[in-house]
């Protein structure tokens, strides 16, 4: 069992920046690829962005690229997410996911319960 728990949501002017955090427990943890995802209302949820646990290896969705930094501590089990120059258009609740690859795909186990962002103009 892995336990997500996201904070760091807020309100900010379009322009600002935020950083989210996902703290991760369990004793699985370190199998799986942390993840941002996010929904916007009315919207499917879609991917943000993912780090490896025993790596350095970051992916992002391409549209957020250089906007948007992936990163984590192991020591304190906890995934973080740097946005900058946020837009309204980023509005949207942000989850943090473990996932790993089954079968050639990923899948993804284990979600938080979300983080609400809003980005006024």
């Amino acid at each position: 069992q892995v336990q997500l728990v996201e904070s760091g949501g807020g309100l900010v002017q379009a322009g600002g920046s935020l950083r989210l955090s996902c703290a991760a427990s369990g004793r699985t943890v370190s199998m799986y690829a942390m993840n941002w995802f996010r929904q916007a209302p009315g919207a499917e949820r879609e991917f943000v962005a993912r780090i490896t646990w025993s790596g350095d290896s970051t992916y992002y969705r391409d549209s957020l690229k250089g906007r948007f930094t992936i990163s984590r501590d192991n020591a304190k089990n906890t995934v973080y997410l740097q946005m900058n120059s946020l837009k309204p258009e980023d509005t949207a609740v942000y989850y943090c996911a473990a996932g790993i690859i089954v079968s050639k795909r990923w899948r993804y186990d284990y979600w938080g319960q979300g983080t609400q962002v809003t980005v006024s103009s």
